[in-house]
Protein backbone atom coordinates (compact mmCIF):
# COMPACT_ATOMS: atom_id res chain seq x y z
CA UNK A 1 0.00 0.00 0.00
CA UNK A 2 1.25 3.65 -0.95
CA UNK A 3 2.64 4.91 2.10
CA UNK A 4 1.49 9.12 2.50
CA UNK A 5 2.73 9.17 6.08
CA UNK A 6 3.71 12.59 6.90
CA UNK A 7 2.52 14.46 3.96
CA UNK A 8 -1.04 16.61 3.95
CA UNK A 9 -3.57 16.69 1.18
CA UNK A 10 -6.14 19.57 0.14
CA UNK A 11 -9.18 18.20 -1.37
CA UNK A 12 -12.18 20.02 -2.66
CA UNK A 13 -15.43 18.43 -2.52
CA UNK A 14 -14.57 16.71 0.19
CA UNK A 15 -18.44 16.49 2.31
CA UNK A 16 -19.67 13.21 0.16
CA UNK A 17 -19.05 11.17 -2.83
CA UNK A 18 -15.61 10.95 -4.52
CA UNK A 19 -14.20 13.84 -2.17
CA UNK A 20 -15.07 11.56 0.69
CA UNK A 21 -13.57 8.73 -0.67
CA UNK A 22 -10.18 10.25 -1.91
CA UNK A 23 -10.40 11.67 2.22
CA UNK A 24 -10.89 8.34 3.41
CA UNK A 25 -8.04 6.87 1.08
CA UNK A 26 -5.51 9.40 1.61
CA UNK A 27 -5.60 9.38 5.19
CA UNK A 28 -5.64 5.17 5.60
CA UNK A 29 -2.76 5.77 3.37
CA UNK A 30 -1.47 8.04 6.45
CA UNK A 31 -2.06 11.65 5.34
CA UNK A 32 -3.68 14.39 7.07
CA UNK A 33 -6.74 16.52 4.95
CA UNK A 34 -7.51 19.73 4.54
CA UNK A 35 -11.22 19.37 3.38
CA UNK A 36 -13.21 21.81 1.27
CA UNK A 37 -16.69 21.44 0.69
CA UNK A 38 -19.45 24.43 -0.36
CA UNK A 39 -21.50 22.44 2.31
CA UNK A 40 -24.62 24.02 1.66
CA UNK A 41 -27.54 22.11 0.16
CA UNK A 42 -29.35 25.38 -0.05
CA UNK A 43 -27.20 27.10 -2.51
CA UNK A 44 -29.26 28.04 -5.87
CA UNK A 45 -27.85 26.00 -8.35
CA UNK A 46 -30.70 24.40 -10.15
CA UNK A 47 -29.33 21.14 -10.28
CA UNK A 48 -31.41 17.70 -9.81
CA UNK A 49 -29.90 17.07 -6.85
CA UNK A 50 -29.02 18.58 -3.44
CA UNK A 51 -25.53 19.97 -2.95
CA UNK A 52 -23.67 18.93 0.07
CA UNK A 53 -24.51 19.92 3.89
CA UNK A 54 -22.21 21.07 6.37
CA UNK A 55 -23.18 17.35 8.38
CA UNK A 56 -21.73 15.65 5.97
CA UNK A 57 -18.63 17.21 6.02
CA UNK A 58 -18.32 16.76 9.38
CA UNK A 59 -19.26 13.21 8.90
CA UNK A 60 -16.07 13.06 6.37
CA UNK A 61 -13.64 14.41 9.26
CA UNK A 62 -15.29 12.03 11.85
CA UNK A 63 -14.74 9.48 9.46
CA UNK A 64 -10.78 10.98 8.68
CA UNK A 65 -10.52 11.06 12.55
CA UNK A 66 -11.54 7.32 12.90
CA UNK A 67 -8.62 6.24 11.26
CA UNK A 68 -6.16 8.51 13.94
CA UNK A 69 -5.17 11.25 11.16
CA UNK A 70 -5.90 14.73 11.43
CA UNK A 71 -8.17 16.79 9.42
CA UNK A 72 -8.94 20.67 8.82
CA UNK A 73 -12.62 21.72 7.48
CA UNK A 74 -14.27 24.59 5.80
CA UNK A 75 -17.58 25.44 4.15
CA UNK A 76 -16.04 27.20 1.35
CA UNK A 77 -17.49 27.85 -2.68
CA UNK A 78 -14.56 27.14 -4.94
CA UNK A 79 -15.86 29.75 -6.87
CA UNK A 80 -14.16 32.41 -4.29
CA UNK A 81 -10.75 32.63 -4.82
CA UNK A 82 -9.87 34.21 -2.03
CA UNK A 83 -12.19 32.27 0.41
CA UNK A 84 -10.43 29.45 -0.89
CA UNK A 85 -6.98 30.74 -0.57
CA UNK A 86 -7.38 32.13 3.20
CA UNK A 87 -9.12 28.41 4.18
CA UNK A 88 -6.48 26.11 2.52
CA UNK A 89 -3.73 28.87 4.24
CA UNK A 90 -5.45 28.38 7.41
CA UNK A 91 -5.22 24.51 7.17
CA UNK A 92 -2.01 24.57 6.26
CA UNK A 93 -0.85 26.99 9.14
CA UNK A 94 -2.56 24.33 11.23
CA UNK A 95 -1.24 20.93 9.68
CA UNK A 96 1.89 22.24 9.05
CA UNK A 97 2.54 21.46 5.10
CA UNK A 98 0.91 20.97 2.11
CA UNK A 99 1.86 18.18 -0.39
CA UNK A 100 -1.16 16.85 -2.50
CA UNK A 101 -3.71 18.49 -4.37
CA UNK A 102 -7.22 16.72 -5.02
CA UNK A 103 -9.25 19.46 -7.05
CA UNK A 104 -12.33 17.23 -6.90
CA UNK A 105 -15.26 19.67 -6.43
CA UNK A 106 -18.06 19.86 -9.25
CA UNK A 107 -21.74 20.23 -10.84
CA UNK A 108 -23.37 18.41 -13.73
CA UNK A 109 -26.96 19.81 -15.14
CA UNK A 110 -29.31 18.10 -16.26
CA UNK A 111 -29.45 17.42 -20.48
CA UNK A 112 -30.08 20.75 -22.06
CA UNK A 113 -29.06 21.00 -25.69
CA UNK A 114 -26.31 23.59 -26.45
CA UNK A 115 -28.80 25.87 -28.24
CA UNK A 116 -31.24 25.99 -25.62
CA UNK A 117 -28.43 26.64 -22.45
CA UNK A 118 -29.04 29.65 -20.70
CA UNK A 119 -26.23 31.94 -20.59
CA UNK A 120 -25.86 32.07 -16.62
CA UNK A 121 -26.23 28.37 -16.32
CA UNK A 122 -23.38 27.57 -18.95
CA UNK A 123 -21.05 30.38 -16.90
CA UNK A 124 -21.90 28.58 -13.84
CA UNK A 125 -21.20 25.19 -14.66
CA UNK A 126 -17.42 26.69 -16.33
CA UNK A 127 -16.88 28.80 -12.78
CA UNK A 128 -17.32 25.49 -10.37
CA UNK A 129 -15.98 22.96 -12.73
CA UNK A 130 -13.06 24.85 -14.11
CA UNK A 131 -12.67 28.13 -12.69
CA UNK A 132 -13.04 26.33 -9.68
CA UNK A 133 -10.17 24.15 -10.22
CA UNK A 134 -8.24 26.85 -11.01
CA UNK A 135 -9.15 28.37 -8.43
CA UNK A 136 -7.85 25.41 -6.02
CA UNK A 137 -4.28 25.23 -7.93
CA UNK A 138 -3.06 28.38 -8.08
CA UNK A 139 -3.75 28.79 -4.22
CA UNK A 140 -2.16 25.53 -3.53
CA UNK A 141 1.04 25.97 -6.04
CA UNK A 142 3.39 28.05 -3.76
CA UNK A 143 2.17 25.69 -0.62
CA UNK A 144 3.63 23.02 -2.94
CA UNK A 145 7.05 24.69 -3.76
CA UNK A 146 7.78 25.32 -0.43
CA UNK A 147 7.55 21.85 0.54
CA UNK A 148 10.04 20.82 -2.36
CA UNK A 149 7.28 19.62 -4.54
CA UNK A 150 4.26 17.37 -4.65
CA UNK A 151 1.23 16.16 -6.65
CA UNK A 152 -1.88 17.42 -8.28
CA UNK A 153 -4.92 15.21 -9.11
CA UNK A 154 -7.96 17.01 -11.42
CA UNK A 155 -10.96 15.76 -11.60
CA UNK A 156 -12.11 15.69 -14.89
CA UNK A 157 -14.66 13.19 -16.76
CA UNK A 158 -14.79 10.71 -19.18
CA UNK A 159 -17.32 13.11 -21.09
CA UNK A 160 -14.10 14.98 -21.95
CA UNK A 161 -13.23 11.73 -24.42
CA UNK A 162 -16.92 10.30 -24.84
CA UNK A 163 -19.07 13.42 -25.83
CA UNK A 164 -22.79 12.61 -24.55
CA UNK A 165 -25.66 14.79 -26.41
CA UNK A 166 -27.05 17.22 -23.90
CA UNK A 167 -23.96 17.61 -21.72
CA UNK A 168 -22.16 20.63 -23.39
CA UNK A 169 -21.61 22.96 -21.01
CA UNK A 170 -20.09 19.76 -18.44
CA UNK A 171 -17.83 18.69 -21.19
CA UNK A 172 -16.20 22.41 -22.05
CA UNK A 173 -15.67 22.73 -18.58
CA UNK A 174 -14.07 18.98 -18.29
CA UNK A 175 -12.68 19.11 -21.25
CA UNK A 176 -10.68 22.46 -20.13
CA UNK A 177 -9.52 20.63 -17.01
CA UNK A 178 -7.26 18.94 -19.18
CA UNK A 179 -5.67 21.48 -20.71
CA UNK A 180 -5.24 23.58 -17.70
CA UNK A 181 -3.58 20.22 -16.22
CA UNK A 182 -1.18 19.79 -19.52
CA UNK A 183 -0.27 23.55 -18.73
CA UNK A 184 0.76 23.11 -15.26
CA UNK A 185 2.10 19.78 -15.67
CA UNK A 186 4.50 21.54 -18.13
CA UNK A 187 4.97 24.73 -15.97
CA UNK A 188 5.96 22.90 -12.64
CA UNK A 189 7.61 19.81 -13.72
CA UNK A 190 10.73 22.27 -12.35
CA UNK A 191 9.39 22.24 -9.25
CA UNK A 192 8.71 18.77 -9.03
CA UNK A 193 5.02 18.77 -9.06
CA UNK A 194 3.10 16.18 -11.14
CA UNK A 195 0.02 17.25 -12.37
CA UNK A 196 -2.38 14.28 -13.60
CA UNK A 197 -6.32 13.87 -14.57
CA UNK A 198 -8.50 11.33 -13.74
CA UNK A 199 -11.64 10.72 -16.15
CA UNK A 200 -14.40 8.63 -14.54
CA UNK A 201 -17.15 7.28 -16.26
CA UNK A 202 -20.49 6.70 -14.08
CA UNK A 203 -19.83 6.55 -10.36
CA UNK A 204 -22.70 6.17 -7.87
CA UNK A 205 -22.83 9.26 -6.14
CA UNK A 206 -25.97 12.07 -6.29
CA UNK A 207 -24.72 13.33 -9.43
CA UNK A 208 -25.19 10.55 -11.78
CA UNK A 209 -27.58 9.06 -9.38
CA UNK A 210 -30.94 11.18 -9.85
CA UNK A 211 -33.50 11.78 -12.43
CA UNK A 212 -32.41 14.66 -14.34
CA UNK A 213 -29.30 12.24 -15.50
CA UNK A 214 -30.65 9.75 -16.14
CA UNK A 215 -32.41 11.04 -18.94
CA UNK A 216 -29.12 11.75 -20.28
CA UNK A 217 -28.28 8.03 -20.83
CA UNK A 218 -32.10 6.85 -21.69
CA UNK A 219 -33.78 9.93 -23.69
CA UNK A 220 -35.61 7.05 -25.39
CA UNK A 221 -37.43 6.62 -22.46
CA UNK A 222 -39.56 9.47 -21.10
CA UNK A 223 -39.26 8.77 -16.76
CA UNK A 224 -36.39 6.68 -16.94
CA UNK A 225 -35.51 4.86 -13.58
CA UNK A 226 -32.29 3.68 -11.96
CA UNK A 227 -32.98 0.46 -13.91
CA UNK A 228 -33.27 1.57 -17.22
CA UNK A 229 -30.04 3.74 -16.48
CA UNK A 230 -27.81 1.19 -15.08
CA UNK A 231 -28.94 -1.16 -18.84
CA UNK A 232 -27.49 1.69 -20.76
CA UNK A 233 -24.47 2.33 -18.26
CA UNK A 234 -23.62 -0.82 -18.49
CA UNK A 235 -23.77 -1.08 -22.49
CA UNK A 236 -21.44 1.28 -22.23
CA UNK A 237 -18.83 -0.23 -20.75
CA UNK A 238 -16.82 -3.21 -22.46
CA UNK A 239 -16.48 -4.68 -18.87
CA UNK A 240 -18.97 -6.15 -16.83
CA UNK A 241 -19.72 -3.35 -14.74
CA UNK A 242 -22.90 -1.05 -13.78
CA UNK A 243 -21.63 1.77 -12.01
CA UNK A 244 -18.09 2.67 -9.94
CA UNK A 245 -18.36 3.11 -6.36
CA UNK A 246 -16.55 6.31 -5.12
CA UNK A 247 -13.34 3.93 -3.35
CA UNK A 248 -12.80 2.74 -6.85
CA UNK A 249 -12.03 6.20 -8.36
CA UNK A 250 -10.45 6.94 -5.01
CA UNK A 251 -7.72 4.05 -5.17
CA UNK A 252 -6.50 5.55 -8.36
CA UNK A 253 -6.32 9.35 -7.13
CA UNK A 254 -4.17 7.03 -4.27
CA UNK A 255 -1.99 5.48 -6.91
CA UNK A 256 -1.40 9.11 -8.49
CA UNK A 257 -0.27 10.70 -5.52
CA UNK A 258 1.87 8.21 -4.30
CA UNK A 259 5.85 7.35 -4.94
CA UNK A 260 4.34 4.88 -7.07
CA UNK A 261 3.74 7.19 -9.87
CA UNK A 262 6.90 9.84 -8.91
CA UNK A 263 7.55 9.40 -12.91
CA UNK A 264 3.97 10.30 -14.18
CA UNK A 265 3.00 13.49 -15.08
CA UNK A 266 0.65 15.21 -17.99
CA UNK A 267 -1.49 11.93 -17.99
CA UNK A 268 -5.11 11.63 -18.29
CA UNK A 269 -6.31 8.40 -17.11
CA UNK A 270 -9.65 7.29 -17.74
CA UNK A 271 -11.45 5.28 -15.48
CA UNK A 272 -13.88 3.81 -17.63
CA UNK A 273 -14.52 0.06 -17.38
CA UNK A 274 -13.59 0.25 -20.99
CA UNK A 275 -15.70 2.64 -22.68
CA UNK A 276 -13.12 4.00 -25.07
CA UNK A 277 -12.26 0.47 -26.47
CA UNK A 278 -16.37 -0.67 -26.46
Amino acid sequence: MADLTGKVAFITGAARGQGRAHAIELAKAGADIIALDVADADAAFGLGYPLATAEELATTAKEVEALDRRIVTAAVDVRNAEALTDALQNGVNELGRLDIVVANAGIAPGPTPIQDTVLENWQQVLDVNLTGVFNTCKAAIPHLIQAGGGAMVLTSSIASMYTHAGLGCYTVAKSGVVALMKTLAKELAPHSIRVNTIHPSQVDTLMIMNDELFRIFRPDVENPTKADFEEASQGLHALPLTVFQPRDIARAVLFLVSDDAKYITGVSLPLDAGMLVK
